[in-house]
């Protein structure tokens, strides 16, 4: 590993602590700040200089639906709930604030709006735009589905710069919403807005600079690294004039960025944005002065915190002795960040083209390597669904409640005790004849269509206990064939994805676990931080930060992951050839489900054709 004069300056500050006397009972330690903003919640993870976590705090942020398909937030919201996190977060667990070395942010792939002129908050909210209520919603949230036509609109260019989305921009991308935004916004106030990923308006809430993440504007804003396919200043001037976006190409795109090195800087994950502002410093209860680096994608975050762990493949654990990893290793590791939705972003050292699979993005975390993000539209939010919907589930939370546990656990345990009154070999094996196919929120990956919807083959009457565990079942066993899905056709275009690095709530669910093994025939590794991983690694962007020297350099973000990343346990696919024979059969039946509901919608827009004026 290279060694930065900043570290080793450090160090040897630390050393000539430890040999004063004056210090015996209060040695120097480094800390780190990681900063997680979800679709629900800001968090504030403290890490110490060996990567464990040692202080985490949540706040609930605001969220507006003003009408059907609109999700709105506030970065004045955000920002206070960021601050009372940290705060809390350090006076709960008695840390010295002035032992914070670096500060790592992540966020949700959000719109944030800025006026150019004053920095205020832009209202997002149509028709008026006014803030009246005072909340100052300038963030359209990733899940916003109100540019419909503009979406429609920008993929109906067939544009290069498509490519480099999975072959379509998603309406949960950045730029539908900012042409949703200019063709509904009065033009005066059009006129004076400036654009931001959730992300970049942190790190330019905390330092001031308008310094942009490569991870926020070529993930999610249609931005292509220069160098890559022809492209001269990242923006692609053609593409925003042909689809009504000219506003934002004057003055080298500066209400966007600008062109890096003209009028702007971009930055890999966790490269120096700046230091912490004495405003940002006084919010967050924290000296100024401190290392601020340059933000990722929550997502992008679970990636950092999860696949640089040692795996030792063969033992129950992680094996935290195994000897460094490698960058190369990352190639073979998928991340799979789970929550609402569930994210997959896999890392090669050169592009690899997907249809419905997101990227190649590069340089977005690693100076010179790529990224692929795919994804599922709904996991989480998938099994809450299928749970609330069923007749049995009032029934199953009282019985949940009285056993003091969640829902989930005691539905675990229903299933084994089908499975045992049954003397089933499994409990794939009592789902055998029942079919859930779940796309009820549309598809994102790999098939990349917003119209897709569920269906059930083997539906019965039964609105016991027993019939919910078997819809429960059915729909993390669709999970699990999904992710099959999703990691095959990533392999079959050149990644060599061979292990699951899962993170998120969804880690506890053993029987999900060992579905998602099985269905895919590779091990599922699980971080020691399951419900912490994607702060974790915004932590880590916090030491990348800090490591930066007079001259620029800093620590390799893989070397940090290699060093911070904690050992977990390892889930592998279950050995026995009669459940690897029936998800075999489960697995065709599911793909013919995926792709007879695309013919049959087909073959019916042909049928009625016409017919409605």
């Amino acid at each position: 590993m290279a060694t930065y004069p900043y570290r080793q300056n450090s160090l040897q500050q630390r050393r000539q602590m430890s040999t004063d006397p004056h210090n015996e009972l209060r040695p120097h330690l480094d800390h780190y700040i990681g900063i997680d903003v979800g679709t629900g919640s800001a968090r504030a993870c403290i890490m110490d200089a060996k990567g464990d976590i040692v202080g985490l705090h949540s706040e609930n942020i605001g969220l507006w639906q003003p009408q059907t398909g609109y999700y709105e937030q506030s970065t004045t919201d955000i920002w206070r709930c960021i601050c009372t996190s940290i705060r809390t977060a350090m006076n709960q667990h008695n840390i010295d604030a002035s032992t914070v070395r670096g500060i790592g942010f992540d966020a949700t792939c959000s719109l944030a709006v800025f006026s150019h002129d004053t920095d205020e908050p832009m209202c997002v909210t149509g028709p008026n735009f006014d803030n009246k209520d005072g909340n100052d919603r300038n963030v359209i949230l990733w899940l916003d589905h109100r540019p419909e036509k503009e979406t429609a609109k920008i993929n109906a260019t067939k544009h290069n710069l498509l490519r480099y989305v999975g072959g379509t921009m998603s309406i949960e991308m950045e730029i539908p919403k900012a042409l949703w935004l200019k063709n509904n916004m009065p033009p005066e106030m059009w006129d004076r807005c400036k654009f931001y990923d959730l992300g970049d308006a942190l790190t330019h809430m905390a330092t001031g600079n308008e310094k942009r993440s490569y991870c926020s504007v070529v993930c999610k804003q249609g931005f292509v690294p220069v160098g890559v396919d022809g492209s001269v200043k990242g923006w692609q001037e053609d593409f925003l004039k042909e689809i009504g976006l000219e506003d934002l190409c004057k003055d080298d795109f500066k209400r966007l960025g600008g062109v890096d090195g003209v009028n702007g800087e971009y930055l890999s994950a966790g490269e120096l944005v700046g230091v912490l502002s004495e405003k940002a410093a006084q919010d967050m209860g924290l000296p100024a002065g401190i290392a601020v680096g340059s933000g990722v994608i929550d997502a992008y975050a679970g990636w950092i915190g999860t696949v640089g762990a040692k795996v030792k493949l063969g033992h129950d654990h992680l094996d935290a002795d195994f000897p460094k990893n490698d960058v190369s290793q990352a190639f073979t590791r998928l991340a799979a960040v789970a929550g609402t939705s569930t994210c997959h972003i896999a890392m090669s050292s050169g592009p690899v083209f997907v249809n419905g699979v997101w990227g190649p993005y590069r340089d977005v975390l690693i100076p010179g390597y790529w990224l692929a993000e795919g994804g599922q539209s709904a996991t989480g939010e998938l099994l809450k669904h299928v749970l609330e919907t069923h007749p049995a589930h009032q029934e199953a939370l009282a019985i949940a409640e009285t056993y003091n546990t969640n829902i989930y656990t005691y539905l675990n345990e229903k299933l084994l005790e089908m499975q045992e009154e049954e003397g089933a070999p499994s409990i794939s094996y009592l789902g055998r004849h029942f079919f859930f196919y779940g796309d009820l929120f549309g598809n994102r990956s790999p098939v990349a269509d917003p119209n897709m919807r569920g269906s059930v083959i083997g539906l019965s009457s039964d609105k016991s206990l027993t019939g919910l565990a078997l819809y429960y079942y059915g729909a993390m066993e669709f999970i699990a064939l999904q992710t099959r899905q999703i990691v095959e056709t990533m392999n079959g275009n050149g990644h060599q994805i061979s292990s699951i690095f899962m993170s998120g709530s969804q880690c506890q669910n053993d029987i999900l676990m060992r579905l998602v093994a099985t269905a895919c025939d590779m091990p599922v590794l699980i971080p020691r931080y399951v419900h912490a991983a994607v702060v974790h690694g915004a932590a880590m962007l916090g030491v990348k930060a800090a490591s930066t020297d007079k001259d620029g350099k800093s620590e390799p973000l893989w070397d940090i992951m290699d060093r911070m990343s904690k050992p977990g346990k390892a889930t592998y696919p279950n050995s026995d050839p009669g459940e690897k024979s029936l998800l075999k059969a489960k697995y065709k039946v599911f793909l013919e489900q995926c792709e007879q509901q695309q013919q049959y919608r087909k073959d019916v827009d042909t049928a009625v054709a016409g017919w409605k004026k």
